[in-house]
């Protein structure tokens, strides 16, 4: 080989050294980036998750709901119908309990019809007591979500929520629809909104404040009790309820 072709052949070999040398640090940088890449990927999904996490935790502060009357819903009067004098009837209810939904069905409007008239202030008290009725804590639940329609919307969105609960009652022993469920049911009762609530049960820890308070200062043990202007009665149909509302409204 002469002199010329060596230099040739070593230019040759040289460039192609070159080549190569230029091809790994270029897959060296598309192997970094890609690295970087899934390494950003992976820190927002965690943080994602972190954060998801974050804004669903459990609550465990007591907070209150707005729009209550001493611990209570009151049922919204038609408008110049209220009357400061009339009976105040307060239901100490569970979602969960039978007695209760069947108590709604049989005394429900006839009490909400007297509330709209002026006739009586119907009030709706929380007493989740059944916590170990169902698989999912829904008696807790199902007060929470009503609770998150009358702290955002007021009375007339608590008592909407309210029937939808009772027309959408499940049994004892089970479980009760989940928290995307009571979403969708406070949706379609036109509450919207109630997410972040719902699944932090916001209102939880009152909740079980207000069954303590209920159980040792209005001598509540059970639901569905009816209270008449602060006096238990046993009242529970149509019939039974307007005669005790009469008897109250004479005192």
């Amino acid at each position: 080989m002469t002199n010329d072709r060596q230099a040739r052949a070593a230019r040759a070999e040289q460039m192609r050294k070159e080549r190569e040398k230029a091809e790994r640090k270029q897959r060296n940088k598309i192997t970094v980036a890609i690295v970087v890449v899934v390494l950003v990927l992976i820190a927002a999904a965690g943080w994602g998750i972190k954060s998801l996490s974050d804004d669903n935790a459990k609550n465990t502060e007591v907070i209150e709901p707005a729009n209550l009357t001493e611990g209570g819903v009151d049922f919204p009067a038609t408008e110049g119908a209220a009357s400061a004098d009339a009976p105040v009837v307060e239901l100490f209810e569970d979602f969960l309990c039978p007695a209760c939904g069947s108590f709604e069905q049989l005394s429900g409007q006839f009490l909400q019809d007297q509330a709209a008239s002026g006739a009586i202030t119907l009030r709706f008290m929380p007493f989740s007591f059944l916590h170990n009725q169902s698989t999912n804590d829904y008696s807790r639940r199902a007060t929470n979500v009503a609770m998150c329609a009358v702290d955002q919307d007021g009375p007339e969105a608590f008592w909407k929520v309210h029937d939808a609960l009772y027309a959408n009652q499940p049994s004892e022993g089970g479980a009760g629809p989940e928290d995307a469920e009571l979403i969708d049911l406070a949706t379609e009762a036109g509450v919207s909104d109630v997410e972040s609530c719902v699944r932090t049960e916001k209102f939880v820890p009152w909740i079980d404040e207000m069954q303590s308070t209920f159980a040792d200062e209005r001598d509540v043990s059970g639901t569905p009790t009816v209270h008449i202007d602060g006096k238990a009665s046993e009242a529970r149909t149509p019939q039974e309820l307007q005669a005790a509302i009469a008897e109250a409204s004479k005192s």
